[in-house]
């Protein structure tokens, strides 16, 4: 009886132990589909759901939160409407827990009190004609997994810009910049890609931030170069800028990236993948477990705690005949600022110092994820002017 009884002992603590191994196992499997399953044109964890209180003509009045208070211009959206607002009215009379914007516009449905909404980038919904009068195709690009819906709209130059969003918004986020660049007669190319509403589904249904959707713009290059393009600048939002990261770097067409144009760009998807699962409440303890469980979800390789950019760059050095200097980054126009709680901006201003004559950092206050047009368009499009002239 005296060995029955450690033995019996030993295999109830082995059978506690692989039951809590389990359980990590899972719970880590569902803290990393925060971002692994990020579906398109729904907020990201952590964006607030904020109550409408009441609207009257050009004024809106919203829970008094930190979002509600973000200077600049964001759409708002909601299950069944999407209107857009303006800046903060602080003249306006409001009671203490509400904050009064600017209503610019109701695009679709109605706003009515009680009804829970979230700040959005995307202020247009629709196509380039609805939204904003402008003639364009809808095309599908030839890609790796099927065809790639794709808006096109025509301009004089033969340097196209090719739009590509990121986590979160829909291609619909591309209208922000859709209507300067027309102006600047900008050839633009907004592509769908890999698991947005009308593109292939990736086989393991998952988002890779970027490792394996870049496959997908560097078929949208191939299609702008096929049908009249000789320069390409490429406009990434997100992993959108992950996406033009990698593509500078190992696309067969890399030559005819002349410049790069990155809003928030996820340089460390192990960061930003801990960051979504802590903003939906994921325990500290097992933000580690989603790293790891999005790695054999995946097959991402480790970034090392955020050394996504040093290593792209070492790509373009690794690209280069050894007898030669190393191959430079395209010219780089980087978005970015320090309220960004998704992509760290730290990781930003390391790449743009290692490149100083080359990437260009604009620093946007009071910004969140993606929203660097936002919290100031006129700035953002200046920037974005003097970037491009050069290449025009």
């Amino acid at each position: 009886m005296r060995s029955v009884k450690p033995t019996a002992a030993a295999v109830t603590t082995a059978l506690a132990a692989a039951a809590a191994a389990a359980a990590g196992i899972v719970a880590g499997r569902i803290a990393s589909d925060a971002g692994l399953k990020a579906p398109p044109g729904r907020p990201l964890p952590g964006e607030p759901r904020l109550t409408v209180h009441s609207t009257a003509a050009g004024r809106i009045a919203l829970t008094r939160d930190l979002a509600a208070l973000r200077p600049g211009t964001y759409g708002l959206e909601g299950d069944a409407a999407h209107a857009v607002i303006g800046p903060v009215l602080t003249t306006e009379p409001h009671s203490a827990d509400t904050v009064v914007r600017r209503l610019e516009r109701v695009t679709h449905g109605t706003l009515q009190p009680g009804d829970k909404v979230w700040l959005t980038p995307n202020i247009h919904v629709g196509d380039p004609r609805s939204a904003l009068g402008l003639d364009h195709a809808d095309v599908d690009i030839p890609g790796e997994l099927g065809p790639l819906p794709a808006w096109f709209v025509p301009g004089g130059r033969n340097t196209w810009v090719i739009a590509v969003h990121g986590l979160g918004p829909t291609r619909e986020h591309a209208l922000n910049v859709l209507e300067f660049l027309h102006h600047h007669r900008f050839p633009v190319l907004a592509p769908a890609y890999r698991g947005d509403d009308g593109a292939p589904r990736p086989p393991d249904g998952l988002h890779h931030f970027g490792e394996t959707e870049w496959y997908d713009l560097d078929a949208a290059m191939r299609y702008a170069v096929d049908h009249g393009a000789r320069q390409l600048v490429l406009h990434g939002w997100s992993t959108g800028a992950t996406m033009a990261l990698r593509a500078a770097a190992r696309s067969g067409l890399r030559h005819r990236v002349k410049g790069l144009v990155l809003d928030s760009p996820v340089l460390s998807w192990e960061r930003t993948l801990r960051a979504l699962a802590a903003a939906r409440h994921t325990p500290g303890v097992l933000l580690p477990l989603a790293v790891r469980a999005a790695q054999g979800r995946t097959g991402l390789p480790s970034d090392h705690a955020g050394l996504y950019a040093d290593r792209t760059h070492a790509e373009h050095q690794d690209r280069t005949d050894t007898t030669g200097p190393a191959e430079p980054p395209p010219p780089t126009l980087i978005f970015h600022g320090p309220d960004d709680t998704i992509a760290p901006w730290d990781l930003s201003r390391r790449l743009a110092a290692t490149h100083p004559d080359r990437i260009t950092l604009h620093t946007v206050h009071q910004a969140p994820h993606a929203a660097m047009w936002n919290a100031d368009p006129s700035a953002y499009e200046e920037a974005l002017r003097r970037f491009l002239t050069p290449l025009m």
